[in-house]
């Protein structure tokens, strides 16, 4: 019955670990998207109309990949650099 119940805990530690390790999903949803960004329905579809979003339909839902908006973000920033004088 010991051996059973160390057995249990180590299997237990195992599996917390690996769960730790899990990588979180690059894949959103638009109410994610709109949460991170701080914008309307409209202005998300606004963005997926002018084609500055990529998003992938699939059976009805929306999905964006979360790299590519950090990207877009990136590439979009405005006044980063410092001026040298």
């Amino acid at each position: 019955n010991e051996f059973k119940m160390e057995l249990f805990e180590e299997i237990h530690q195992l599996f917390a670990i690996e769960k730790s390790k899990k990588r979180p999903s690059n894949w959103i949803k638009s109410s994610q998207v709109k949460r991170i960004l701080r914008i309307s329905h409209g202005t998300l579809q606004n963005l997926r109309n002018s084609k500055i979003i990529p998003y992938y339909p699939v059976g009805g839902i929306i999905f964006y990949d979360l790299e590519e908006i950090n990207q877009i973000l990136i590439d979009s920033r405005i006044g980063s650099e410092k001026e040298i004088l």
